[in-house]
This record gives C-alpha cells, sequence and structure tokens, in this order.
C-alpha cells in the first residue's frame, strides 16, 4: 500500500484514514515535522473538523505537545487518559473528548520525520494490538516518506548537474565576463528556487560588492549594493566559507540594504585551486522555506563547478586573444615586409619614369603623377592598418551604437581626428538586421571617401532612427558630412542614406 505510486499526500492520507478505522478510533492524525523548530510542514487528519483541527493543535505541537514526546523519545506511546493529568506534554480541551492516546514516531533511520496519532472518546480503548497496527502502519508511512524523499533527492541532484553542465558550456562558447557572472547567476536561481542569484567580489576598499544579479524583478536594485569593510559575514565570505542565513532581514551579520527583502540564503564561495573568484549568493523571500542539507550540498557542488568553468572560461579567453595578437602580428609583418615594401618600389619605378623627358607626351605625364599619388596614398593607408593591428584588440560591441562609434572610432587613426556623431531615435531598438549591416557598409565607404579628399579637417556622422521615407513609412537615416573639396574645387558632396525600418 505505502510502496504505490508517487503521490505521497494520497498515500499518507491513506493509512491515517486505515489507522483510524482498523483501530476504532475517534480522530486520527499524521503530522510532518520540519526542521530544528519540529514546525508542523504537513497534516493529514480523520473524523477532525477544521475547528477541532486548531483545538488540537497544542497536542500536535512537535515541541511541547505529545508529538514532541515522540520526537524525543522515537517510541510508540500510549496514554490510557489524557486528561488524567498524567501527561507531561498537554492536555486537549474538553470538547473534544480525547481521552484515550496512541501515537508511533515516523522514523527514517536515527531520523524523526513526524507522527501517527489516534485518539478515542474512552479511556483505555487502545489495546496492545492497536499499538503494535500503529507500529506498522507508522513504518510503512515512513518507507513511503523516505521514498519520495530519495526520489526527490534524485530528481533534484539530475537537476542541479544539468544546470552545471549547462552552465560549463554556455562558459566555454567565449561569454564576456559579466555576461558569464549572469549565466552562474541566472542558473543558480532557476535550480535554487531563490528570488534572486547574485555573484559579489571583492572590492579594492575590502569589502565585497554585487556585480552581476539575476531576478524576476529589475536587477538594478541589486547590482552595486556593497558589503562595507566591518561587516560580520565579510571575514566569512572573503576566507572562501560558506554562510547559510535563515533569515537575512533579521540576521545581524547582515547589513546591506537590500537584506529587508529576503528570508532564507544561501552565501558560497566561487573558488577554484585557492583562487577566490567571488561569492554566489542565494536568497529567498521572506516567509520562504528554509534550505535543506541536500539543497546546500548540491548548492555548493554547483558553485566549485561553476568557479572551475569561470576559470575554463577566463583561460580559453587569453588562449584566443594570444592567438589574435600572434595572427595580427603577422598579418601586420607581412603587410611591412612585402606589401609596402612593393608598393614603394612602384611609385619609386613610376617616379623615376615621369621624371624622364616626357615634355611632348603631357597626358602620359599626368597618368604617372596620379599613379604615384595614388600609390602614396595607398601606402598611408596600409600603414595605419599596420598600426591598428599592432593594437590590442578591443571587445567587439554588442550594441548597433556602439559598432556605429567603433567605425568612427577606427577611421579616426586615418583622418588624424574624431568624427563627431549623433544619434536620434532608439537606434539600438529599432535598427536590426539587415539593415544595421548595410547601414555600416555606407559609413565605412564615406568615411573612406572622406579620407582620400584633400582639406578634410572635419566629418560629422548622423544615424536618425525617428526619420520617415515619403510614403510616411517609418526609416533610419544616415547622413555623412565632411568640410573637403573634391579635385575640381567644390566642396565635398554629403552622402545622405535611409532605408525603412
Amino acid at each position: 500500500m505505502a510502496g504505490t505510486g508517487l503521490d505521497l499526500r494520497t498515500t499518507l492520507q491513506h493509512i491515517v484514514d486505515t489507522a483510524t478505522a482498523l483501530a476504532g478510533a475517534r480522530h486520527g492524525a499524521l503530522a510532518l515535522l520540519h526542521g530544528e523548530d519540529r514546525h508542523v510542514t504537513d497534516l493529514f487528519t480523520t473524523g477532525m473538523s477544521d475547528g477541532e483541527r486548531r483545538a488540537a493543535g497544542p497536542l500536535l505541537d512537535g515541541r511541547t505537545g505529545a508529538l514532541g514526546v515522540l520526537v524525543d523519545d522515537a517510541q510508540a506511546v500510549r496514554v490510557d487518559d489524557l486528561t488524567a493529568g498524567t501527561h507531561p506534554r498537554g492536555t486537549p480541551p474538553a470538547h473534544l473528548r480525547m481521552r484515550s492516546f496512541l501515537g508511533a514516531p515516523l522514523r527514517v533511520h536515527t531520523e524523526v520525520l513526524g507522527s501517527l496519532c489516534l485518539t478515542a472518546e474512552e479511556p483505555g480503548h487502545f489495546t496492545d494490538t492497536e499499538l503494535a497496527l500503529l507500529r506498522l502502519l507508522a513504518s510503512q508511512a515512513a518507507a513511503a516518506i523516505g521514498g519520495a524523499h530519495l526520489y526527490e533527492a534524485a530528481r533534484q541532484r539530475e537537476h542541479w548537474i544539468e544546470g552545471a553542465a549547462a552552465v560549463t558550456r554556455a562558459l566555454l562558447t567565449g561569454a564576456g565576463t559579466t555576461d558569464a557572472l549572469t549565466t552562474v547567476a541566472e542558473r543558480a536561481r532557476v535550480l535554487a528556487g531563490a528570488a534572486a542569484g547574485v555573484i559579489l567580489q571583492p572590492t579594492p576598499g575590502g569589502g565585497m560588492e554585487i556585480v552581476a544579479a539575476s531576478t524576476p524583478d529589475d536587477p538594478a536594485g541589486l547590482v552595486g549594493t556593497a558589503i562595507e569593510p566591518g561587516s560580520p559575514v565579510l571575514v566569512q565570505l572573503l576566507g572562501g566559507e560558506e554562510v547559510f542565513i535563515e533569515d537575512s532581514a533579521t540576521d545581524e551579520r547582515m547589513t546591506t540594504p537590500v537584506r529587508s527583502r529576503f528570508g532564507p540564503s544561501m552565501m558560497l564561495p566561487l573558488q577554484s585551486g585557492g583562487r577566490l573568484i567571488g561569492t554566489l549568493a542565494l536568497p529567498r523571500r521572506r516567509g520562504g522555506a528554509p534550505y535543506t542539507e541536500t539543497d546546500r550540498l548540491l548548492a555548493s557542488q554547483f558553485a566549485s563547478q561553476a568557479a572551475l568553468a569561470l576559470v575554463m572560461a577566463d583561460a580559453q579567453h587569453y588562449r584566443e586573444q594570444l592567438a589574435v595578437y600572434e595572427d595580427r602580428d603577422r598579418i601586420a609583418r607581412d603587410l611591412h615586409d612585402l606589401v609596402v615594401q612593393r608598393l614603394f618600389a612602384t611609385e619609386m619605378m613610376l617616379e623615376s619614369t615621369r621624371r624622364k623627358d616626357l615634355a611632348g607626351d603631357t597626358e602620359t605625364a599626368e597618368l604617372l603623377a596620379k599613379a604615384v599619388d595614388e600609390l602614396d596614398s595607398t601606402i598611408q593607408e596600409v600603414r595605419t592598418t599596420i598600426f591598428a593591428l599592432q593594437q590590442p584588440p578591443a571587445e567587439a560591441p554588442t550594441t548597433f551604437r556602439g559598432r556605429v562609434l567603433r567605425e568612427t572610432g577606427g577611421a579616426a587613426a586615418v583622418l588624424g581626428f574624431q568624427p563627431s556623431v549623433q544619434f536620434t531615435g532608439a537606434v539600438d531598438a529599432l535598427v536590426t538586421e539587415p539593415v544595421d549591416g548595410e547601414l555600416l557598409d555606407v559609413l565605412r565607404g564615406a568615411l573612406a571617401a572622406a579620407h582620400r579628399r584633400t582639406g578634410v579637417s572635419a566629418v560629422e556622422v548622423e544615424v536618425d532612427a525617428a526619420a520617415r521615407l515619403p510614403d510616411g513609412r517609418a526609416a533610419v537615416r544616415l547622413v555623412v558630412a565632411d568640410d573637403g573639396r573634391t579635385e575640381d574645387g567644390t566642396r565635398s558632396p554629403t552622402v545622405i542614406w535611409q532605408a525603412p525600418l
């Protein structure tokens, strides 16, 4: 009976119903207890109204009532008359008509998880037969609870293992530092059923600061929150110790202004090879269920694996950066040793030819002069490229605004000054693929054309995501203007490009 199916609540209710019927009892109750304070987490009753359940509360208290005896002694208890005053753990109200009492603990190994209790109206109702029956049913209930706990622990462990593997895969794809920490916080929050997942890292001043956060609400109120030096919990965190808190709002060790929002919390070190990366904190909301020993163990194992994944991701990122540096250095050497030297030699040959007696061939002389100028310009551009390749590569921007600024910043190395850039409208939200790529191509060409013109000392770039086409459709418009002159002395043309959004 107790081993059929995984619906624990149905099984336990069936057990208390069966015990009450077979023993001829008036009332039956099966209580599950949790934690050191032995508070009742679930109560299954037979023959009791809601009012009677409330009235019997003191008797079913896990600390001071009859249940307390069962937990303390872990033995079955039979009381012939509760009203005789011989029982030290409580007397039920007279209107409940509870005289005889029979109780057996629900014990799994050495741990008492609750009790199965029966009461009858007349004194001395229960015999040794009913006591043996209750013990048997209590053992079946304990077996059902133990099986359910094992199943839940196995399922929970599987989820944590899958979560740790997912974090490792995500981190090794090359996410940036902040993204990696947020990934760890997000996955841990979901697995732990926490209200928030946050990563704290040491600050230069000796404190710790939240640098990444995941929460169903806006995380802006968490990121940047600091634990100042002198906080009682800080010594433990900086020492790489685990900290478990029953109620963040009332625990004296907690000093952050956001602590009032949270209840039970785990604070787990992220460390690998003796290196402390930071602390993973998983607070639940006030009044939330406390973390069990299984929760704490699985979360600690997750934190250890996440820390190792972070270290591996950092190492992989450094290796990739080194490979990029080496490749850029090789390209720069090849450009300098081969391309620039050949271009320079060609320029010298053309210049030498131009200086020969070409008085009778003005057209050829002009063509050669133009070719020399073009080669000289190309050499300057290649040298600028070599200089840029020799600089450490910056992190690739992830927003459209950042990509535009990267293009204009790169052009500044060639132009000799920084172009001015103006954005209008929500460009990051509105300008998406493939329009963003087309706009960047046009911008790149316009900046290169400005570099080739003479007398350019200023370039103005405007990206307007609030523009409208003649037919009224929303559009993005790019305008690139400079103060240079064309070969015939006229003012440089303004580049205007637009596309519908």
